[in-house]
């Protein structure tokens, strides 16, 4: 099994992120209102079937109209909660953020809860509709883009969170702001790494930025989750993710982290942290490079051709 080595799932499977069970609070969301990108499935879907059961209003942001539809239907019936629905978001496309956001903006009178889940792993290469490299576009730009085109509304909405559901992963990659896009040398697995990077490094900026507003910022590892993430994974390692999966979360655990920095109060008065197993986390040193925070913030900024402060 020493080829398991090759994208790292021996140092990500490990007894703390796999014995973690199911995080408790009768935390309530009556009357509150949370989008969920990529809530069709996954640990995305599982957040979603929470907090419905919370009582929250949920806007299920998604690609797949025909699979989210599905889902919804089912979160339905399974919450009881009949205020959830879903809305068209495609990630790869700027123009469909917009869209969406737009549509946000003019229908939602609140948002008090942004979770940033949808992401891609280890693709091959491609490009989104703006010419940005699959992965960091879609992980990074997408999202980074949706908190930018939503954030007055969650000011408005404050007290507020923002949750980016990052990954451990950030350790296998590095910002290469002179080839942001991969076009010089493509790894599949770097440039995953490069974007749940970009993750944790505006997370922290973000949180900065947003002192005193009442929304506050959290990023977060999962775990080592049994989804549909691994689906671009070659043969082999897919083989060997299956041999592992006994030492995997299900989605229900892999979304607890995600619940917990949505509803805890003890969170209230904390911003700009990493979190896993529903707790505190170490990040890697380069995921505290405020200097190199500060230059990919203003790359990201020039990219999406957008101005924020």
């Amino acid at each position: 099994m020493c080829s398991l080595h090759s994208i790292n799932i021996c140092s990500v499977i490990n007894s703390r992120n796999v014995f973690c069970g199911q995080w408790s609070s009768s935390v309530r969301l009556d009357d509150k209102t949370v989008i969920i990108t990529g809530a069709n499935t996954g640990i995305g879907k599982e957040t979603a079937r929470d907090l419905a059961k919370r009582g929250a209003r949920v806007v299920m942001a998604c690609r797949d109209l025909e699979k989210a539809e599905a889902a919804r239907k089912e979160l339905i019936e399974d919450s009881g909660n009949q205020n959830i629905v879903a809305n068209k978001l495609d990630l790869s496309d700027t123009k469909s953020i917009r869209a969406f956001a737009e549509l946000i903006n003019k229908e939602e009178k609140q948002v008090n809860i942004l979770i940033n889940n949808a992401g891609i792993m280890m693709c091959p290469y491609s490009k989104t509709a703006d010419g940005f490299e699959m992965q960091f576009g879609v992980n990074h730009l997408g999202h980074f883009l949706l908190t930018y085109l939503l954030l007055d509304l969650l000011k408005k909405s404050a007290p507020s969170r923002i949750i980016n559901v990052a990954s451990v992963a950030h350790t296998w990659g590095s910002i290469h702001l002179d080839d942001i896009n991969s076009e010089k040398g493509y790894s599949p697995r770097r440039a995953y790494g490069q974007s749940k990077l970009a993750n944790i490094l505006c997370t922290r900026s973000l949180a900065k930025r947003l002192q005193g507003s009442g929304v506050t910022v959290y990023s977060l590892h999962p775990g080592v989750v049994q989804s549909e993430l691994f689906r671009n994974l070659s043969k082999p390692v897919q083989i060997a993710v299956k041999v592992f999966s006994p030492f995997t979360k299900t989605t229900i655990q892999g979304a607890q982290t995600t619940i917990y920095c949505a509803v805890e109060p003890k969170l209230d008065n904390e911003s700009g942290g990493y979190y896993s197993d529903c707790a505190p986390a170490q990040c890697s040193s380069e995921a505290l490079d405020d200097e190199m925070a500060q230059k990919l913030w203003e790359l990201s900024c020039q990219m999406l051709g957008i101005t924020w402060d």
